[in-house]
């Protein structure tokens, strides 16, 4: 398996939207930040342990990447990709 693949890819296998191209749209509106740095390219390499900030609705969700993941599965398999840190209340 691969060590990095790219942000759209990996938005898509987490189910953030319904297809890649869309996320690669989203990624390119700008609002994405993959370790602290701004991003805007969709092609921006994830790797786990990888910590990614968006906003999305009226919240502001942090993830950071537990895994790369093979293909988009179910939600459930989606939402083990990830650990959402708000929620954990790892960050304020």
């Amino acid at each position: 398996m691969e060590n990095a693949i790219r942000l759209d890819t990996w938005l898509w296998h987490v189910r953030l939207a319904k297809t890649r191209p869309l996320c690669a749209k989203l990624v390119e509106a700008g609002g994405f930040r993959l370790n602290r740095q701004p991003t805007d390219k969709a092609h921006a390499r994830v790797r786990v342990g990888d910590v990614l900030t968006f906003a999305w609705g009226d919240e502001v969700r942090v993830w950071k990447v537990l895994a790369l993941g093979e293909r988009r599965g179910p939600p459930p398999e989606a939402r083990g990709l990830y650990e959402d840190l708000k929620a954990s209340g790892e960050v304020r």
